[in-house]
């Protein structure tokens, strides 16, 4: 008769989940900066938005960062602001309607700049081997930025100033979409409250535009007008998520040098079917051609400034804060065109401004890829037969009849 006796000895595998999970354990029993013990993130998810309101503090809200990127923002809002107003004159005092040449000239200049930048550069980030290994990549975004900005001009010559102003904003919900899934953003309640603001100060704008008398703009066909609203949104709201990513990881010059070149080339040649016809009718003086300059220049310092933004906040919070851009273009047409002034303006421009800082006070967090942690034996991921084979084992064998033991080890 033989009896086998195992001795059970933990394998290095089993020592390393151990020592894990005591590690995880413990972390979770270490007091944080404040001496208090962190809740477990899987039952405390429920209450986190209380509990980032008991811990809010103004001092660390209101810092100098978040002045500098709200000036910032602002000043981006007047650049749109720029280029609002400049087409607007070529449009209503000269029957210039050429919005392909006035994208074409912007992207003109920052392939003059950024893409020669890229060009005497060496490495892996110069202008060759950018192209070899990512052409495909910016010749859609190219594609994509092009047609945003045609789209959103082309708009309004089939729906209402107020349409465009309203559904402008689905570039907020689709950028937020777009972060969760593609740049693994994760927001919080308040995050989702602050947008709401935002969104409702917009709404209070579009009110006084009507009240105002300001609901202008075509109706000729306002489904297709507004379809291609919302279209451009979606573009924008692409093309701003890839610059985020391009700005964070690689450069900004990168972003930049690429848009100019694919923009130059595919709105040259949209410029060339669609325009074509239009531009013999321009009559050249002083005055259309400073026109021209001030939307080039506002337009290329937007794409220039932007990503620099962006690189302090996200695309989300810069879009979030150029909602103002609008109202921006009120407060100059009160002396350019005689528009009619409203309190509600006011107020639009004040809950913008509180939904962005409501909106940055809490920073988004990114969800990292979890790691693929060495499933315990048995369980998910059961031992191989190399790890089986490994594991030493004591047995004491009692043969019958005989006194001596004899201990062997099998392998």
């Amino acid at each position: 008769m033989m009896v086998e006796i195992h001795r059970q000895q933990p394998t290095e595998m089993e020592e390393k989940q151990g020592l894990r999970s005591s590690e995880v354990l413990w972390k979770r029993m270490e007091p944080n900066e404040h001496g208090t013990f962190p809740a477990d993130p899987e039952t405390s998810r429920g209450n986190s938005f209380l509990d980032s309101l008991r811990k809010y503090k103004v001092k660390e809200v209101f810092t100098w960062h978040l002045f500098k990127t709200i000036s910032m923002s602002q000043g981006l809002s007047v650049l749109i602001c720029g280029t609002g107003i400049s087409s607007q004159y070529l449009a209503v005092r000269y029957s210039v309607n050429t919005p392909m040449l006035q994208s074409f000239i912007n992207y003109v200049l920052l392939l003059c700049v950024y893409t020669s930048i890229l060009a005497f550069r060496r490495g892996d980030d110069s202008l060759l081997k950018i192209l070899k290994t990512k052409w495909w990549k910016y010749m859609l975004l190219g594609i994509v930025d092009v047609e945003a900005n045609y789209m959103v001009v082309k708009a309004y010559q089939y729906t209402m100033l107020t349409s465009v102003q309203l559904l402008d904003c689905f570039v907020i919900p689709v950028l937020m979409a777009l972060s969760w899934f593609i740049l693994r953003t994760r927001y919080r309640v308040i995050h989702y409250v602050a947008v709401c603001i935002c969104l409702l100060g917009v709404g209070a704008m579009v009110g006084a535009d009507v009240l105002a008398g300001r609901d202008q703009g075509a109706s000729t066909n306002i489904f297709l007008g507004d379809s291609l609203v919302l279209m451009s949104a979606a573009l924008y709201a692409v093309s701003n998520v890839c610059q985020e990513y391009t700005v964070k990881n690689l450069s900004r010059e990168e972003f930049l040098g690429m848009i100019g070149m694919f923009g130059t080339i595919f709105s040259g040649l949209q410029l060339a079917i669609l325009e074509h016809s239009e531009i013999p009718k321009i009559i050249w003086d002083w005055q259309v051609a400073l026109l021209f300059a001030a939307y080039a220049l506002c337009m290329f310092a937007l794409y220039s400034f932007m990503p620099v933004v962006i690189k302090l906040a996200s695309a989300t919070a810069v879009n979030l804060s150029m909602l103002t851009a609008d109202l921006f273009s009120l407060f100059f047409g009160l002396f350019l065109f005689h528009y009619k002034f409203s309190g509600l303006y006011i107020l639009a421009f004040t809950m913008i401004v509180v939904g962005f800082v409501l909106y940055y006070s809490m920073a988004t967090y990114t969800q990292e890829p979890a790691p693929q942690e060495t499933a315990i034996d048995g369980l998910d991921n059961p031992v191989s037969e190399t790890e089986d084979d490994n594991r030493q084992e004591t047995a004491i064998q009692f043969p019958s009849g005989e006194d001596a033991a004899e201990t062997t080890r099998s392998q």
